[in-house]
């Protein structure tokens, strides 16, 4: 959710993660899951996008966590693996 320039999210950790959004880049929050971020400068929206994916990344077991809308996350199987 966005509050004035901050960007709120909900990642499971006790506090709420914000993140100030940079000066020329707009963002915006589509559903509850999608964020678009908006701007001239690829390469600032590219830094802007990867500090958010760092908070949590996808893992591959359940594949929760913050995703870039084309990746693909490989998926594992779990400790025993699969049982025929």
């Amino acid at each position: 959710m966005l509050e004035g320039r901050d960007l709120v999210l909900n990642l499971g950790f006790s506090h709420s993660v914000r993140m100030a959004i940079p000066d020329g880049l707009q963002v915006k929050v589509e559903d509850n899951t999608r964020i678009a971020v908006i701007g001239y400068d690829k390469c600032a929206i590219g830094e802007f996008a990867a500090a958010v994916r760092k908070w949590r990344p996808p893992e591959p077991y359940k594949g929760k966590g913050i995703k870039y809308a084309d990746e693909i996350v490989r998926r594992k199987d779990g400790k025993a693996g699969k049982k025929k």
